[in-house]
């Protein structure tokens, strides 16, 4: 834009230049041309003279007498404003004049007439002296002057106009090289050439609708790798994926439940009722567990077989998987009831309870025994595989785990712990920071227990802010490699919380050297369902110098147009995708169709959960730049 602006005004300084050099040469040609005119006329004057004296010579038969040159020529040199003029004949003086207002400056001819035996010395004025200009020639003279100003000024106001739309051209040219493709297409204004304008247009609409296609293309492979056809929920490999995500080689990751919901007559249902009837029982079943799960951070829906649905509960006490269970079990029954008569043993469910280190395909079993357990009951009913798993700190009630979370905050028991991302070169990309709390008894209690209770008490924003300060003051100082990065998880709650975002802002500003060695990573599925809510942070982050990472992609089966209308510049393959990848050739699709999304953007794709070398090897095959893992490091405690 700064060059585009040097240019106009070169352009508009070398036309008002060329219209000034113009105007000069024309004004001097015609000074010259007027000049010349009167030098033209008073020599046509002068030989008119010479012509009269020589027929005068003549007709006295070679003798021209002083007294019949007094009858005619003084009154003709008075006209012609003569100054001196002398007539000689034979170097004998015939005749003299002289004015009464003698010039000094003016113009002397000498001229020898009849064959030499006259000789005739004129002075007269400058020829232009004479041409006296008159208050209305001077009026004219003004009034022309001020019509070429007025020319001349209405000239560079329409250039200076023209130009203006090269630089409606440049802005968007320069929002198009920087990605801004959305910013472009708004900003039409008034570019000209109007053509290249309309050009422009025409081929970023087409971008934005093949984008539009490429996310509509990536959605459908996700949708159709990962979703049931005919319901829209998760299908038998999307439980896997998300199983494995929440385990790695010693056991599941947090407690939780898994739930087995059967339909055991579903097939002859489905003959007694029509394909859309069948197809509005099932959306209405999906709709009324969905709104059961609506307020379980990170539950799995999905659907197993034709007639069998799974339902995964991460963070939950072993009670309230029982009273979950139960109110499963009644909703859906009171929902099918109201469309169909169903016989008393239609649903049952069966559910498995599990802890930190379990196996999850034992966890499978488990919840198959407990789901046949509630068949073998008879009517409808639910059954729990009870291993007396109860994880204690659950147990804990939203009183005491405030009271727990205020007294951490207050005498900061926070304790961060950083996993190494590594690229392709084994270099360290980035350091991403987790964070746990220290109990009263020394214990460390793991963010994904109390992360979940803090959300409830809402006291996020409090323990992530004291995570960034953290960081920015201890840590980073304690780093001395000015390139390595550290990368902070942001909730929701953080993100929407305008107190936050104005510290936030704040202390960026005063620490603006630290903002480029963070990154700040948001959940996939937050970005898409806030987008209006987390533009302006996330653009303010941005702009203070901080990177936008996105975490948990894959995780849902959403479109990744998200990707266009946010800042990014790191996004994060959920470990759902990234487990056994070498092994899957769904996943596998998934990535090379991400990658394919992102091409030219400039955002870079890491890997979540990275575990043996196989992984990392298919995944530098696809084109991912770093990883992360237990194949690289275990997260370390910060000391």
């Amino acid at each position: 834009m700064k060059l585009t602006r040097i240019l106009t005004k070169k352009l508009t300084s070398f036309w008002l230049m060329s219209l000034a050099g113009v105007a000069f040469i024309c004004f001097l040609t015609a000074m010259v041309s007027f000049i010349q005119l009167t030098y033209s006329f008073q020599q046509h004057k002068v030989s008119e003279l010479e012509s009269l004296i020589e027929q005068q010579f003549t007709k006295n038969v070679s003798q021209l007498g002083r007294d019949e040159v007094e009858q005619w020529l003084p009154p003709l040199l008075r006209a012609y404003q003569a100054s001196n003029f002398s007539l000689s004949q034979n170097n004998q003086s015939i005749f003299e004049y002289q004015s009464s207002t003698p010039n000094e400056h003016g113009v002397s001819y000498k001229s020898a007439l009849a064959d030499g035996q006259l000789m005739m010395t004129l002075t007269m004025p400058q020829p232009f002296s004479k041409a006296d200009v008159s208050w209305g020639e001077l009026l004219v003279i003004i009034i022309g002057c001020f019509t070429v100003f007025l020319f001349v000024r209405f000239g560079f106001r329409w250039f200076s106009v023209q130009l203006i739309g090269i630089e409606d051209l440049a802005l968007r040219s320069s929002l198009i090289l920087s990605g801004k493709h959305d910013k472009a297409l708004a900003e039409k204004g008034d570019g000209k050439p109007r053509l290249i304008n309309r050009a422009l247009t025409h081929l970023l609409l087409e971008l934005d609708d093949a984008h539009k296609e490429r996310a509509r293309f990536d959605q459908f492979i996700r949708s159709n790798t990962f979703l049931d056809a005919s319901t829209g929920i998760g299908n038998r490999l999307f439980l896997k994926n998300r199983l494995d995500a929440l385990s790695n080689q010693r056991g599941m990751m947090t407690p939780g439940v898994l739930y087995l919901l059967e339909m055991e007559d579903l097939d002859l249902l489905s003959k007694e009722l029509n394909e859309y009837e069948m197809d509005e029982l099932l959306s209405q079943l999906i709709g009324t567990i969905n709104q059961i799960l609506a307020d379980k951070a990170n539950s799995i829906f999905s659907r197993r077989s034709n007639n069998q649905f799974a339902v995964v509960v991460p963070q939950i006490s072993q009670l309230e998987a029982d009273q979950l269970a139960a109110k499963l079990l009644r909703l859906s029954m009171n929902q099918l009831s109201t469309r169909v008569h169903l016989p008393d043993d239609f649903i049952h469910i069966g559910g498995a309870y599990f802890k930190v280190g379990d196996d999850k395909d034992a966890l499978v079993e488990e919840a198959e025994l407990a789901l046949r357990s509630a068949q073998f009951q008879g009517s409808s009913s639910w059954f729990m595989y009870d291993k007396g798993a109860v994880d204690g700190e659950l147990s804990k009630g939203s009183v005491r785990w405030r009271s727990f979370l205020e007294n951490v905050l207050v005498s900061k028991r926070i304790f961060l712990f950083s996993q190494p991302v590594v690229d392709s070169d084994s270099h360290a990309h980035h350091q991403e920071v987790t964070c746990r709390l220290r109990d009263t008894q020394g214990n460390l209690v793991r963010a994904t227990l109390f992360l979940p209770m803090a959300i409830k008490c809402g006291l996020t924003p409090q323990i992530e802010r004291q995570v960034i300060e953290m960081v920015m003051f201890d840590l980073l100082p304690k780093h001395k490699d000015n390139s390595l990065k550290f990368s902070i998880n942001l909730s929701l709650d953080t993100l929407v919380s305008r107190a936050f975002v104005r510290w936030l802002k704040t202390t960026l500003l005063e620490y603006r050297h630290l903002a480029p060695r963070l990154i700040f990573e948001v959940n996939e599925d937050i970005l898409v369902n806030h987008q209006a809510q987390l533009a302006e942070p996330l653009d303010m982050i941005q702009k203070m110098g901080a990177a936008i990472c996105v975490d948990g992609v894959g995780q849902q089966v959403v479109s990744t147009e998200y990707i266009h209308h946010y800042p990014i510049s790191l996004i994060k393959l959920h470990r759902s995708i990234v487990n056994h990848i070498h092994l899957r050739a769904e996943n596998q699709l998934f990535v090379r169709s991400l990658m394919g999304g992102l091409y030219r953007t400039g955002v870079q794709v890491c890997a979540e959960g990275v575990e043996v070398f196989e992984e990392w090897q298919t995944l530098q095959i696809l084109g991912v730049s770093a990883g992360q893992g237990s194949f690289f490091s275990e997260p370390i405690e910060e000391v």
